[in-house]
């Protein structure tokens, strides 16, 4: 049986005041033992959430990492085995705002998903159409795309150490939120691709819904049998709501 997970993607939000009051504020939430949860703050903030999550139950990851896994003359950027020397554990690669404000290639973001899991970190792969794509119909042919080149690259082996989650472009940060139905859809999509390569990794990988996921439609989401859990963004910042999709995912 696959372990729900519950990850909160902060983006490029907070001070260390405020940031330090919401790690401050989780500690304090019922969180069912049976779900993984993971935060991911800013960079900066990753030594001061890790303090103060000390002791709890609370996985800590970055929003993203080099595609250099090492060391080396790449200002600005941050490596995974930085990453992972700092206290990390997890790491995004390939999330949307990276993939379209930010040029970030399906090349790209192989190879960064390779480089975290050279380093021991687990990836969280980031995979969504944009509106209008969707409009096309071409939701499945864009994310098997996005997929299959991380297969190609990185084997189907790799995806025992790592997390899918599905974003649809158009319902992050706007609000709107794909169906239970239309989500459902492209997960099994994902599994199938993922088992047509091997059927007992496929069915143990654990797919996170993104896009807009709030504590009222969470439990409706994380219902659907091959939905495991969430990608959360803005309702993250808020730990009252952020433990509520927790406890809905444990439900």
């Amino acid at each position: 049986m696959r372990r729900p997970m519950v990850a909160g993607n902060w983006k490029m939000n907070g001070t260390r005041a405020s940031v330090a009051e919401l790690a401050s504020s989780l500690c304090e939430q019922d969180v069912p033992d049976q779900v993984e949860v993971a935060v991911f703050p800013s960079t900066l903030h990753i030594d001061l959430v890790l303090a103060e999550l000390t002791g709890r139950s609370i996985a800590v990851g970055a929003q993203d990492c080099a595609v250099e896994a090492g060391f080396g003359a790449f200002t600005g950027e941050v490596s995974a085995s930085q990453l992972k020397d700092s206290g990390c554990g997890w790491v995004l690669v390939g999330h949307s705002e990276r993939r379209l404000v930010l040029g970030e290639s399906d090349e790209v973001v192989s190879q960064k998903f390779m480089a975290a899991q050279s380093c021991g970190l687990i990836p969280i792969l980031c995979l969504g159409e944009t509106l209008k794509q969707r409009q096309a119909d071409q939701t499945l042919e864009v994310v098997g795309r996005q997929l299959a080149k991380v297969i190609d690259d990185a084997g189907i082996e790799a995806f025992g150490r790592a997390v899918v989650a599905y974003e649809p472009v158009w319902a992050i940060g706007t609000g709107l939120t794909a169906t239970p139905a239309q989500a459902q859809e492209v997960h099994t999509a994902i599994r199938a691709q993922l088992a047509a390569a091997d059927s007992l990794i496929a069915e143990s990988v654990r797919l996170l819904y993104g896009g807009s996921v709030k504590a009222e439609n969470a439990a409706e989401l994380f219902g659907m049998p091959d939905i495991d859990g969430g990608l959360v963004g803005g309702a993250s910042l808020k730990a009252n709501e952020f433990g509520a999709i927790c406890r809905a995912a444990g439900s």
